[in-house]
């Protein structure tokens, strides 16, 4: 199974695509939701401290949060590709998709 977010990112590290070529990519691709419901009520806020954080959502952003905390990326193209990301998902929210 590939993963378009992973791909992307290792194209970067290996050169053959620029910076600005994967944060394109990253404004113009679909971006899953990853944030879980918010709690409604005291007894699922206290349900949800509980619980083990939720895995990482292959092709999401938590991919290049991954990638950023393994050292694969730096800052700087880290802020470009999350800036990237914003991008996209704000588009969407406004119904531009």
């Amino acid at each position: 199974m590939t993963n378009e977010v992973k791909d992307l990112i290792a194209a970067l590290r290996d050169g053959s695509l620029t910076l600005e070529e994967v944060a394109q990519r990253f404004r113009d691709r679909s971006w899953p939701r990853t944030a879980p419901q918010r709690p409604t009520s005291y007894m699922e806020l206290a349900a949800a401290a509980n619980r083990d954080p939720d895995p990482d959502v292959p092709g999401s952003f938590d991919e290049v949060v991954g990638a950023y905390d393994r050292g694969e990326i730096t800052r700087a193209q880290y802020r470009v590709l999350a800036q990237a990301v914003a991008e996209a998902i704000g588009l969407k929210h406004k119904g531009r998709e």
